[in-house]
Order: structure tokens, then sequence, then C-alpha cells
């Protein structure tokens, strides 16, 4: 379009006029805008260690490597169904009952372009003009940008270090309002990394079931989270509420960031609307991507997972120690994902001009609180160990220097 054409009642139209509101309303993600930047730095010659992106470093299993391979060999790769092929739903259908016990009818899983085009599917599917949503603060930036490209107002819910930055029960009852149609939950959280006790996380979808409305709840990291004295790993929300509609991926656990797959868990009553949507929206997932996630369910598999997961309890002792060192406090500790909420209000700055100097005076790069947050947005960080144990160190030794000078 040449918007110098376009007018409106007889007077030109500016080009931000022609722009949908909701796009022009759209905040952007601050993670990537200092990973652009990080990109500039390197392209001067610069090392510079990331801590901003949420990106394990493995990249993806060599199973699933190695069927990819094997099926780039010229045979035809058609559309699938619009929920993903039913080999690959059944596999995460018997990794839920033996991984967390609880028996999920392949029906109803959702394979999608990535965890975000499962997220964009919940909310086209339950959230209509007007729909209140509740979600703490911080959160995942991306489900607020969601909920209100459907119209939806977010019900932002201030947490603190005494609730693990999580919604309680009583949180969601202090901030239900007439118009609430859904709870959205990440457990365990970006990016706090932690995760909300499955006993109070039974409590919170209770009480949302009982007054009709939708339990949206992000397990991307459930399978990272640790495990309890018995080597147990935490059971999934559907074991205490079977309807509550589930998000996950193959980009955390599995590694398979590019590779954009992932899958959501609906009620049977949704899968109708849900299928219609996504033939509509995106026609299907990646079909060789799905033929070789099928993989990702190997005993080999999840075995070279399952050592990658207790190498980010590793790492995240490092991070842990090397931040007291250094004297930026961690008001909760992580037990899931591979974050730290990182409190920076002591050295004098605030979050984004610590995060611009940080990367442009020690390149190191993280992400600013405003990407996540409403009430922590100036004080507090997100820094990700998803790196390596070196680059880990280095980072973590440019930053103490560069918070020794500063104090």
């Amino acid at each position: 379009m040449n918007t110098s054409d376009v007018t409106a009642l007889g007077r030109p139209v500016s080009d931000e006029a022609v722009i949908a509101t909701r796009a022009r309303q759209a905040a952007p993600f601050y993670a990537m805008a200092f990973e652009q930047q990080a990109v500039d730095i390197e392209a001067q010659g610069q090392h510079v260690v990331r801590f901003n992106l949420g990106e394990p470093d493995f990249g993806a299993p060599t199973a699933v490597r190695q069927a990819m391979a094997a099926l780039m060999d010229g045979r035809p790769l058609s559309y699938t169904p619009a929920l993903g092929i039913r080999p690959l739903r059944e596999a995460i259908a018997r990794f839920y009952e033996e991984r967390h016990g609880v028996r999920v009818d392949p029906a109803r899983i959702v394979v999608t372009s990535g965890a975000s085009s499962a997220l964009l599917l919940a909310v086209a599917a339950t959230i209509d003009v007007g729909s209140d949503v509740i979600m703490a603060d911080p959160s995942y930036p991306c489900n607020r940008q969601l909920v209100e490209s459907f119209g939806g107002r977010v019900v932002s819910v201030g947490t603190t270090a005494q609730t693990r930055y999580q919604l309680t029960r009583r949180l969601v009852d202090d901030t239900w309002t007439e118009h609430t149609r859904a709870v959205m939950i990440a457990s365990p959280s970006n990016p706090t990394g932690t995760s909300i006790g499955s006993d109070e996380l039974a409590a919170i979808c209770a009480t949302a079931r009982e007054r009709g409305a939708w339990r949206i709840v992000d397990e991307i990291y459930l399978n990272l989270a640790d495990h309890d004295a018995n080597d147990e790993s935490p059971r999934s929300v559907l074991t205490s509420d079977p309807d509550a509609i589930v998000i996950n991926s193959f980009s955390k656990y599995f590694g398979m960031t590019g590779w954009r797959l992932g899958w959501c868990i609906v009620p049977e009553v949704l899968v109708g609307a849900i299928e219609r949507l996504a033939m509509n929206y995106f026609l299907c997932a990646s079909s060789p991507v799905q033929q070789a996630a099928i993989t990702c369910f190997e005993p080999g598999t999840l075995a070279e997972c399952e050592a990658r997961r207790v190498e980010f309890v590793a790492r995240r002792a490092i991070v842990l120690a090397e931040l007291a060192r250094i004297g930026l406090p961690v008001s909760v500790e992580p037990d899931g994902a591979f974050y730290v909420y990182v409190d920076v209000s002591g050295t004098g700055l605030g979050a984004w001009e610590f995060c611009e100097r940080a990367l442009h005076e020690a390149h190191v790069a993280i992400t600013p609180g405003r990407d996540f947050a409403i009430g922590t947005a100036d004080t507090h960080v997100r820094i990700s160990y998803a790196t390596s144990r070196d680059e880990l160190r280095d980072g973590l030794a440019r930053l103490g220097d560069f918070v020794g000078g500063l104090l």
C-alpha cells in the first residue's frame, strides 16, 4: 500500500494511522533488543557473554538430529493434520503417563509451531473482547500481548519474594472480577525460575474452575524443575485439574529452540475449536520436525535430556555463589527453568541503565525487568544460565568487575 495515496475524509493519512491498533500498541521484547545490540558489538570484534536469552547451549538431542538428517533424503514432506501427526501425539501422551503419572487422551494433544503458537491458540479459543485474565507480575511478556491482541484485559497481580513471585489462591481471590475469564500461570516461571507448590496450584485452579474460568498453565520448564528427595519429578497440573489448558514446548527441556515445535493439551470441549483455529492460523506444524521429534521420547534421548537438567542445577549453583560474592541479591532462589531474578537497586542504577552499561562496558548481555514486570521493572534484571560453565564464569567475572566499579 502506498500510504501517500490513502485518504480519510479527504485528508492524507499518515503511515502510523494505517497500521492496526494492536500492532501499534504491541510492546517490543526487550531481550531481543539487547540481543541485537550484542550482535552489533560482536560485529566490531568484541566477545559478548549472553545472559539475556533463554536458549540452551546444547542444541537438539543426538537422536533428533540424526532423525532429521535421515528425513532430508528427498522424500515428500507434505502437510500434516492441523492437530499434529498421531504418532507424536501418542508419544507425548505416553510421556505424561510415565513421567508425570497422568493419563492424557492423545486426541486432546495439539502439536503446534512452538509454545508461542500454543499460547496463541489457547488465548484465541478462550478470550473475548472485555474478558479479564489474571496473571502474575512479573511474568512472560508475550502472554500480556496475546491477551490484549484479542481484546482482553490483563489483571496484573503484584507478587513478592514472600510468594516466590507466584500467584496464590488468596491473591487470585482478591483480584477476581465479574469479567474474569481465565487465570494464566507459569510454573516454573520465566523470569524468576520459581515454581508454585502443587497444593497451592491445585487451590488456584479449583477456585477458577468453580467460578467458570479457564486455567491456562504454562509448563514449558516443568521437566527442568528440581526433583524431590526421592528423585521424583514434579507432577503436571493435570494431576489435580484434568481440564486445565497446558502449554509445553520442545525448546527448553529438549533444547530445540529454533526447531519451533510445541504442544498444548486442551479439554475435550475445546479440541474442535482449537483445530479450526490451527487450520486457519498455521495449517500445521513442520512435518519433518514433527517426525524427528518422536525420537525425543526414546529412552536414550530422555537420559540425555536428564543429564542436561542436572547440568543446569550445577550451573545454577555457580551463578548463585558468584552473585552472592558480587553483592547482587537473589531474594528467591529458582527451583526450575534456568533463570535468576536479580535485584540491582543496590548498585544505584535502574535496571535498564544497569543492563545498558553492563553490555557496553563489560560486554555482558542481561535482560531488564521492564520485559517482565511492572512492580520490579526498574529494580530487577533476569540472568539466564543456559550457557556453558566457562561462559558463566567469564561473564560473572566481568559482571563482578563492573559492579565493583560502581560501588
